[in-house]
């Protein structure tokens, strides 16, 4: 017997009907899983170093110079830091294969932590604005602001470019950990960059209330980005339905095969990387049952490659009588 949960390679049976010539695909066996990808794991990782190391950076300068603003940011870091721990985790476990338990396999692990991650975008933004708050109304002085210029203006190179390299490994991916592991780095960069004005004011000015009300700036477009992030994540959760461009790729295909007489109850969703469609067709009512089974693994195939990690379902139906004639 056949173990469902084995991965096995497709295997192709040519048949001819009718002057018809088609292929009927054995059922991948990886329905729903998303192939273990190198990229993933190594942006995830390499965002969890950088964290880290501005993790200890900020705090310690932080602490040196007595700034809101740079202590914020290191507390930012951190729940980044967090962030990608949690990115690095579920770009693994959507790469498991399907199990008894988790027969469509395990992709919805990185929507999951996306919107978890948003959560704690939102976390992060709440505590920088409360801090600030209380400090706009008692500002205390900051001491070696040639130190934080120096740490944010690094931080906010750095965060750059991992950011802008998660990104690019997420879209080309669809990974959506990735995607808000980098829009969680392209916050830290936004916000060091208002840190770094606010320390060249402090110098120039001596005005030290302008640390705290950036950083009430930067909590605020901090709480943007996760709000953001988050609706994002729930559409993904309530199986919000294909781009309106990958759909019409897919009627293109239905729309151009002659043996389809009709089709309906068209039904699509999306979460991360891994696309599910199902829809019922109308073939010859005269077809043999192996004939139509194959026509429909036909169809299945070329919309699959078209459409990347896709999982479709088919339902045969016999057209009307008089439709058939």
């Amino acid at each position: 017997m056949i173990n469902y949960y084995q991965v096995r390679n497709v295997e192709k049976v040519q048949f001819r009907q009718a002057n018809w010539t088609f292929y009927i695909l054995e059922e991948s066996e990886n329905m729903g899983q998303l192939q273990k990808n190198p990229r993933k794991e190594r942006a995830a990782t390499l965002s969890i170093f950088s964290n880290s190391f501005l993790v200890v950076g900020k705090i310690v300068v932080g602490v040196l110079t007595g700034s809101v603003g740079i202590i914020s940011e290191a507390i930012h870091s951190a729940i980044d830091l967090v962030a990608s721990g949690i990115a690095w985790w579920s770009v693994r476990e959507a790469a498991k294969p399907p199990d008894s338990e988790h027969t469509y396999g395990h992709g919805k692990v990185e929507t999951v932590s996306a919107f978890f991650e948003s959560l704690l975008i939102v976390l992060a933004a709440v505590w920088i604005l409360w801090e600030a708050g209380q400090k706009i109304f008692s500002p205390s002085p900051i001491e070696g602001i040639s130190w934080g210029l120096g740490m944010m203006g690094f931080s906010g190179m750095l965060n750059f470019v991992v950011a802008r390299y998660l990104l690019r490994v997420g879209e080309e991916t669809d990974s959506p950990a990735l995607i808000a592991d980098a829009h969680h780095l392209y916050a830290d960069v936004w916000s060091s960059l208002g840190i770094f004005t606010s320390l060249g004011l402090i110098a120039l000015t001596g005005w030290h209330w302008i640390d705290p009300v950036v950083a009430i700036l930067v909590g605020l477009w901090i709480f943007r980005t996760g709000l953001k992030l988050s609706r994002r994540g729930v559409d993904d959760l309530i199986d919000t339905a294909l781009p309106a461009a990958e759909e019409k790729k897919i009627r293109e295909i239905l729309d151009s095969d002659s043996r389809i007489y009709t089709y309906h109850h068209f039904r699509s969703r999306k979460y991360g990387a891994v696309r599910m469609v199902d829809l019922h067709i109308h073939l010859d009512r005269n077809l043999s049952l192996a004939v139509a089974h194959g026509i429909a693994h036909e169809i299945e195939g070329k919309i699959k490659e078209s459409i990347p990690n896709l999982d479709m379902v088919i339902h045969i139906e016999p057209c009307h009588e008089e439709a058939s004639v």
